[in-house]
């Protein structure tokens, strides 16, 4: 690798302007703001519903004939 031409890599502290959680990583950066972490986003945190994609798979099914196994 030539010399000076790459930055400078280190530890950085990582802060979550929604919750306030704070952890460590690395980054040519000296300071990491984001809106939302693994802390407090729904997917990570299980609070996120699965809604049946607004009515798509219940089309298809009924265009294509397929019985779901709640109407058998």
């Amino acid at each position: 690798m030539k010399k000076g031409i790459h930055p400078n890599y280190k530890k950085v502290q990582v802060t979550c302007t929604s919750c306030g959680n704070e952890f460590e990583t690395g980054s040519v950066l000296d300071e990491i703001r984001v809106d939302t972490c693994s802390n407090c986003h729904p997917f990570y945190t299980g609070r996120q519903r699965f809604v049946a994609a607004d009515g798509r798979v219940e089309r298809f099914n009924k265009k294509y004939g397929i019985k779901s196994e709640e109407q058998e």
